[in-house]
């Protein structure tokens, strides 16, 4: 089976936000932002899910814009909780690099796709 360069991406995005997510509330006691970074960075990768198994090009197409506008709303949470000292650098940056990379095939994606 061919590998998707994009389904694995995502999916590693969702698994940083998931250890952010456990992080935040544990030791820096922040319960609100945590949930926002946890419920966009995980529905990346499941609207790339949705739309590969999708019925139609046209499904597909609508779930990796949908999917795109999720990274970009995970972006600006990260960089919410980095900018107001939730996060440090160190702590972001494995989500921020695979956010960007992940925006960076969609975007291409959905411009292919027009």
């Amino acid at each position: 089976m061919k590998e998707n360069v994009i389904k694995e991406k995502s999916f590693d995005l969702a698994k940083e936000t998931v250890f952010l997510y456990q992080f935040l509330p544990r030791e820096k006691r922040e319960y609100v932002l945590s949930k926002q970074i946890l419920r966009y960075g995980t529905s990346v990768g499941a609207n790339i899910a949705e739309g590969v198994v999708g019925q139609s090009r046209r499904e597909f197409c609508n779930r990796m814009a949908i999917a795109y506008k999720e990274a970009c709303e995970t972006e600006f949470w990260l960089k919410l909780l980095f900018s107001t000292g939730y996060l440090t650098s160190e702590k972001i940056s494995p989500a921020q690099s695979i956010c960007r990379e992940v925006i960076r095939i969609l975007y291409s994606e959905t411009l292919l796709s027009d």
